[in-house]
């Protein structure tokens, strides 16, 4: 007899490997689960076999995929984005469902099919285009909004879809009065539950949480999310629906993002668990008898899909540029269809030989995600002149409010960090420009007459147009890694000699950054720790002096152009010509000094010190008098206005200058 824990070992095991192997090539872990269940499934190597009992399992990936949803579920969020939620996103499943309905009419198909066909092919997966959103910084963009709006309502068609599948299956003479019957059941178990349920489920967390276990808040949970599962399922509906009004009901109290953290390690187990078995139904030999068919069934879902979203989000957005970005980042298939094609499958209205073409189809829409919203701006440009033609005037824009800046700061992001630097600078007298991508934000600032314009500050064009060969600094105020190696990328190209300065999270990407060129990285962990710090110290009756001193001597030693300056500093009663300021000064091919020793340009004649030196590729470069000059090294200079300029003039014409 065979041991039940091999099947389990053989899965953890390839999964694990399989999922690795996706987080090095940067690929969705979904893929990886989906590329688990083909190769160990009973049409593959048959290491384990799709029993009901496998499915069974599986379900429960389901229900806690569905809770989250319910948990995201917002009645202000519905309300901020209802025109793109109910208008563009509710337009794009039914016109997606009409339209394979009416191929399944050119194909002979009985309409429960192609009805039950259209439902899950015009779902999209949230996984893939959120998560590459947020890491491309496109998530607040006209066309990540539209995105985000359309997979919302897809998220909230899946419940009546789960209603509506399984009552198809019935016969069709019983058809109307068992979807009605199931709208009925479903409409009052969901008035008795959010109607009577968010009182009770408020009070009791209130009594689960009093009790200050996390082992119970987490068995609380599962009890609650299974119960509720169980009681949806026994009234003749499904599992997730269960779940879903269960997220509904917890997302209106204040342990949701409690509840969100303590689901999340059983959500994603036994998801990936749910992919590994839809992976386990692909047959390859049925795929490769009708490959001719997937690559059409791939084409047309891609093609269509992509051409409905574009086609709406132009009537609903008039701009023709943001539909095509819509459309080609929602041409995949999803999670949910996925969820729905089993359903449908189960209930018999599907035949094996459609469901695998389906099933093919869907997985290679979703490898094919990544790169075509990769791409999506290149393919974009192809298609339309518009969308030249917007980014164009876009530029313009940008141009224009930086045209008479000269010797001024970029400020890339406006939010709550950016709009207090600006306030800063304000008080300086001192010139600034920032890019933003919140439309709403930028209006705001707009019509208080800030210096704020709309654009990514991550593409090239858009420092070229807000004056990146004028500009004095640029500032990174926003938390994202990916798009500050952007603009660092670009302003090495353009500007090497530009300070930047970057705002992290945490210390975990200060060497990265720095290597790409920041003249800077400004943790917030660590500015917030020295503030914790002094606010304790404060009131533990250390005496004020003292705790100024060490918050200077922790920002010293952290920041490199503080180093050996805080403890001489007296300067308040210093006028501004008299207090050294820094100069950075790039070393051109023609400078006099290089090839040379640091050493003989004497710069500390002039009482000038080099404070930092960035090199490319060599992080944290000590400047020391032996050091050998090269072209591209910038030197952080600190001195007097004066001196400054006569050291910037001897590094680039020699001893020749006057002293």
């Amino acid at each position: 007899m065979e041991n039940p824990l091999l099947p389990v070992l053989i899965l953890l095991a390839t999964a694990v490997m399989v999922v690795v192997v996706c987080r090095i090539l940067k690929f969705p872990v979904m893929v990886g689960y989906l590329a688990v269940g083909i190769l160990i499934g009973p049409h593959a190597l048959g290491w384990i076999a799709d029993t009901e009992s496998t499915r069974h399992l599986a379900e429960f990936g389901v229900v806690f995929l569905m809770f989250s949803i319910g948990l995201e579920f917002s009645l202000t969020r519905l309300k901020a984005m209802q025109r793109t939620v109910f208008g563009l996103g509710g337009a794009q499943v039914i016109s997606t469902m009409l339209l394979v309905m009416l191929a399944g009419w050119l194909f002979k198909m009985d309409w429960r099919a192609s009805l039950s066909l259209g439902g899950i092919l015009s779902m999209s997966s949230t996984a893939i285009v959120s998560k590459m959103l947020v890491e491309r910084a496109e998530l607040n963009l006209p066309y990540g909004q539209q995105m985000m709006g359309v997979l919302l309502f897809q998220d909230l068609a899946v419940v009546p879809l789960l209603i509506v599948i399984p009552a198809l299956a019935s016969p069709p003479g019983d058809l109307t009065a068992t979807l009605l019957y199931a709208m009925l059941k479903a409409a009052l178990v969901l008035l008795v539950l959010l109607v009577f349920g968010q009182h009770v489920m408020r009070r009791w967390l209130h009594v689960v949480a009093s009790q200050k276990s996390p082992e119970l808040f987490t068995l609380n949970m599962l009890f609650i999310t299974l119960g509720l599962a169980y009681l949806t399922e026994s009234a003749g509906l499904s599992l997730a629906l269960g779940a879903f009004v269960a997220g509904m009901l917890i997302s209106e109290t204040e342990y949701r993002y409690q509840v969100e953290e303590d689901i999340k390690p059983f959500r994603d187990v036994l998801l990936g668990l749910f992919f590994v078995t839809i992976g386990m139904m692909l047959d390859i030999s049925s795929v490769a008898k009708n490959l001719g068919w997937v690559l059409l069934a791939l084409l047309l879902l891609i093609l269509l899909k992509a051409l409905i979203v574009a086609l709406l989000a132009r009537v609903f957005d008039d701009n023709w540029g943001v539909g095509i970005r819509s459309g080609i980042g929602l041409a995949q298939a999803g999670e949910f269809g996925f969820v729905l094609l089993t359903l449908a499958y189960g209930s018999h209205l599907l035949h094996d030989n459609l469901m695998q073409i389906t099933l093919a189809a869907m997985l290679l829409s979703m490898l094919t995600a990544p790169f075509l919203i990769q791409h999506g701006e290149a393919i974009t440009r192809r298609i339309s002149a518009a969308d030249w033609t917007y980014r164009a005037l876009q530029m313009h824009q940008i141009a224009i409010q930086s045209m008479a800046s000269t010797g001024h700061v970029i400020l890339c992001g406006y939010g709550r960090s950016g709009q207090k630097l600006a306030s800063i600078l304000e008080e300086e007298n001192l010139r600034f420009i920032a890019l933003d991508l919140d439309s709403h934000r930028v209006r705001e600032a707009s019509a208080a007459k800030k210096s704020v314009v709309y654009g990514d500050a991550a593409k090239r064009e858009v420092l070229m147009a807000a004056g990146l060969m004028r500009a004095r600094v640029l500032v990174v105020s926003y938390k994202d890694r990916h798009s500050a190696l952007s603009i660092l990328r670009h302003v090495k190209e353009l500007r090497p000699d530009l300070p930047v300065v970057v705002r992290a999270n945490d210390d975990s990407h200060v060497n990265v950054l720095k290597d790409a060129g920041a003249a800077e990285v400004v943790a917030e962990v660590l500015e917030g720790s020295i503030m914790l710090a002094s606010q304790a110290l404060l009131l533990a009756g250390v005496p004020l002096s003292r705790v100024v001193r060490h918050v200077q001597e922790n920002r010293a030693r952290r920041y490199a152009m503080f180093n050996g300056y805080f403890q001489n500093s007296s300067i308040d009663d210093i006028s501004d010509e008299l207090q050294p300021r820094f100069m950075n000064v790039l070393l051109r091919m023609d400078s006099a000094f290089v090839g040379m020793r640091l050493r003989e340009a004497e710069l500390d004649a002039l009482n000038v010190e080099v404070k930092a030196l960035r090199r490319y590729n060599v992080h944290g470069a000590e400047p020391h008098e032996e050091m050998i000059l090269q072209t591209g090294d910038v030197l952080v200079l600190l001195g007097l206005p004066e001196a400054l300029k006569i050291a910037e003039q001897r590094l680039h014409e020699g001893m020749s200058s006057p002293s």
